[in-house]
């Protein structure tokens, strides 16, 4: 018996699902577990409440909370009533949410209750038809009503499905408009590289509103599959899971590995059924990678995205040869190229460093409202400019070397912070560690190594200091060593190293 696919939306995906393996287990959260029938049910009935609170077609429905299995339930129910879904980083403040309701003209909002007694005020005097909280408000909506309302809605592929605002490293955040194919895209290929399938059971503690964790879970229930979701990420209660539902996929980011390997109940703990993990957010020290795929005899598999993507943009084919370091090829239809960092037009060489452009469907309609702001990055032949700088290996592999806001000039030498973290990473007392900069009256700007100890270890920052002076060239060196209990990191596990120098005082520093 053949079925046909999901075409233009993701919003398809569930009945599709539905029809083929309808009693499956879709979604696991806690102690519920829900079929495709129910996920599609259920999304059936929010898509109705919508229509009736007077959602029409093509408005914007913000969704604001942590992982639960309502959200995920919301965030189809929006699609399937042919509204745009506006996932928000459960991490901003009160005024920013504002900010982002404001900027995108939400017409409702599904939130948290914790997060709505927490941002409550900031809501007042907003246009919303409605405002839901993700608890007995979510019951009585879904009980209230029909599911058999909903017309059928028109999905043309370029038509917008999602804006998904950027973290906002400077200025207000951007929401980029993600249409209905490049998100769907996005799973399915992401999918089909790392070989997902109907027996696979992911999990995965990525905040559904960030796209890494967007496509995790769509991209699962593409390939008809289970989602084991977290509502937030332990190291103890991550490797229970792994252990109970015999997951063969994890997907994570750097810190949550670091963490799992750090965790006392790593080496009693059966891992056998994991076939594969992932991680993205940020470059990875090889040592951790290295010690993961020991303890799961699994590949462990690098990628890289941007919300402008709608998820990933490249990552490694789990049949192919390991490439370490990198984080992988483009994805099907998409193409990646190099161009100088300086923003001019030219070639640059294989192996040499520039600015990773990317073009192709996934790349996003533009930024909302942000017509100027569109225009410095996405150029009228389609390449989209990603401000990371990488390079490119002669098989086509791509390598991160960092983001470009984020490289220090010292001296008049470019320093990528990521290049020193690799190395600071390896040391056997590092738990973790970002590099930011620090004002020099000679030098203009030094690298600071901020680090997380492991735990018991007493790092000596001499000691620290000259195993970096041992493998990066001298103006390479973090010229200071800080050691903290915590580094600042976005929801999704991103570095947040503007926020570096908030840790606490600094000695001075020790340049040589």
């Amino acid at each position: 018996m053949t079925h046909s696919r999901p075409t233009t939306s993701i919003a398809e995906v569930l009945p599709w699902r539905a029809r083929i393996h309808p009693d499956k287990p879709a979604l696991i959260v806690g102690d519920r577990s829900f079929s495709y029938v129910d996920l599609d049910t259920l999304s059936n009935r929010v898509a109705a409440g919508m229509r009736s609170s007077g959602v029409r077609p093509g408005e914007v429905v913000s969704l604001f909370g942590q992982n639960s299995w309502q959200w995920i339930v919301a965030y189809h129910g929006i699609l399937k009533a042919g509204a745009v879904v506006n996932p928000v980083n459960v991490m901003l403040t009160g005024s920013e949410l504002r900010y982002v309701l404001q900027d995108c003209g939400a017409r409702a909002l599904f939130i948290g209750a914790t997060e709505y007694e927490r941002v409550a005020g900031e809501l007042e005097g907003l246009p919303l038809l409605a405002c839901v909280t993700l608890d007995a408000e979510f019951d009585t909506l879904l009980d209230g009503a029909d599911p058999g309302s909903v017309p059928p809605v028109d999905c043309r592929p370029k038509a917008l499905g999602s804006i998904g605002y950027t973290s906002g490293t400077t200025g207000h955040p951007k929401g980029a408009m993600q249409s209905l194919e490049s998100v769907l895209l996005n799973c399915a290929h992401t999918a089909a590289m790392h070989g997902k399938n109907a027996d696979d059971v992911i999990l995965s503690a990525l905040p559904a509103a960030h796209v890494y964790g967007n496509v995790a879970i769509n991209g699962t229930f593409l390939a008809g599959g289970t989602v084991v979701l977290m509502e937030r990420f332990d190291p103890v209660a991550a490797l229970h899971l792994m252990q109970l539902h015999r997951v063969t996929v994890f997907e994570g980011v750097p810190a949550m590995y670091s963490m799992l390997l750090a965790t006392d109940d790593l080496s009693a703990v059966d891992l056998s059924a994991i076939r594969v993990s992932t991680v993205g957010g940020q470059t990875f020290s090889p040592l951790i990678i290295e010690k993961w795929e020991k303890r799961t005899g699994a590949p462990l598999l690098e990628l890289w995205g941007m919300t402008e993507l709608s998820g990933l943009g490249t990552t490694h084919s789990v049949y192919g040869p390991p490439c370490p370091g990198s984080i992988g090829v483009s994805l099907p239809g998409t193409e990646i190229s190099l161009a100088p960092m300086d923003g001019q037009s030219g070639e640059v060489s294989a192996g040499e460093p520039g600015e990773l452009m990317i073009r192709g469907p996934l790349v996003m309609l533009g930024y909302f409202g942000n017509p100027a702001g569109t225009a410095e990055v996405l150029g009228a032949d389609g390449w989209l400019r990603t401000g990371d700088v990488a390079y490119l290996d002669q098989s086509g592999h791509a390598f991160i070397v960092d983001r470009l806001k984020d490289m220090i000039i010292t001296a008049g030498y470019n320093v990528y912070p990521a290049e020193i973290e690799r190395v600071v990473a390896t040391h056997p007392d590092v738990a973790m560690v970002a590099v930011g900069r620090r004002p020099d009256p000679i030098k203009g700007e030094i690298a600071v190594a901020y680090i997380v100890p492991r735990r018991d270890a007493r790092p000596d920052v001499a000691d620290i200091l000259q195993f970096c002076s041992e493998r990066l060239a001298a103006y390479k060196r973090p010229r200071d060593v800080v050691l903290v209990d915590h580094l600042p990191t976005t929801s999704s596990g991103k570095l947040l190293r503007r926020k570096l120098d908030e840790l606490g005082p600094h000695a001075p520093a020790q340049v040589g």
